[in-house]
């Protein structure tokens, strides 16, 4: 993890203002372990300059809050929502990802641009990396690399929470989540 931390993935404004407690278990911290080094970090390093977490691991109860799906990857630790802070820039990001994907550089479960490209959703199930693009800006639903012999969405979950635990994690505490 060079360039995001466990603290940064868990912040939420909206958690500490309805005084919810965030800290994701111990299975949640080891599949954000894996989005930042499957995804995050890769993406940074190319991309060149910052990206902000708006919002990684939501705990039930906060996702609730902020009106996300009930069966939400950010619950278990496996997805993101990611800005540069400019709409622009994020859609360069977006086809900066989409570009990474294409050549094979990375692998993801879902890639969403949001709202004219606010941020962008990003999301990495082991045994669910089905590559799916959705560009709700566009109509875009790319669910061509779709694999439909991957497991179920409750199977792949339960693989992907048994995995080993990673060991040293950084907990720094320094961004708060929109959301």
């Amino acid at each position: 993890m060079k360039y995001f931390n466990l603290s940064e993935l868990s912040a939420s404004a909206s958690a500490e203002r309805l005084a919810i407690d965030n800290t994701p278990p111990r299975a949640a911290q080891r599949m954000l372990i894996i989005l930042v080094e499957q995804l995050l970090d890769p993406i940074r390093r190319r991309y060149g300059a910052p990206i902000i977490v708006t919002s990684g691991y939501r705990c039930p109860a906060l996702n609730t809050a902020v009106g996300g799906v009930a069966n939400s990857h950010h619950i278990v630790g496996c997805a993101a929502d990611i800005t540069t802070g400019s709409i622009e820039n994020n859609t360069m990001l977006f086809a900066l990802i989409i570009d990474m994907q294409t050549t094979h550089a990375i692998r993801f479960t879902q890639l969403i641009a949001e709202k004219d490209y606010r941020w962008l959703h990003i999301s990495y199930v082991p045994g669910m990396l089905r590559n799916q693009i959705i560009d709700v800006n566009t109509q875009i639903n790319n669910d061509a690399n779709v694999n439909d012999n991957q497991p179920s969405g409750s199977q792949q979950l339960t693989s992907a929470l048994s995995l080993e635990e990673k060991p040293s994690l950084s907990l720094k505490k320094d961004y708060q989540d929109s959301g």
